[in-house]
């Protein structure tokens, strides 16, 4: 009767770039997004939002390399915004 399940993979995507950046806000000490990142574009959002890192869990039994197409994709962003060091990125969304 007091069970209950977990919840993951792109439906927790939104939720946890929120909360992601409500605790960047909050904390002082280095912040983790993780939570229904797919591609570069999602793993991009957290850094965004205050992430200084990210994790990918449910994606990689789909796809075994979406981490390499994840650093890939972030490069090739940076590359194409003329940015040089990804701490720029990191929380820049107010």
């Amino acid at each position: 009767a007091n069970k209950t399940g977990g919840m993951s993979g792109p439906a927790i995507h939104p939720v946890a770039v929120r909360m992601v950046y409500q605790v960047v806000k909050a904390v002082k000490i280095p912040v983790i997004g993780m939570g229904g990142i797919q591609s570069a574009y999602d793993a991009l959002e957290f850094l965004l939002a205050g992430a200084k890192a990210v994790m990918v869990g449910t994606a990689n039994f789909y796809n075994p390399n979406i981490m390499l197409e994840c650093i890939d994709g972030i490069e090739e962003y940076m590359k194409k915004n003329g940015i040089e060091d990804i701490n720029d990125l990191i929380g820049c969304v107010e």
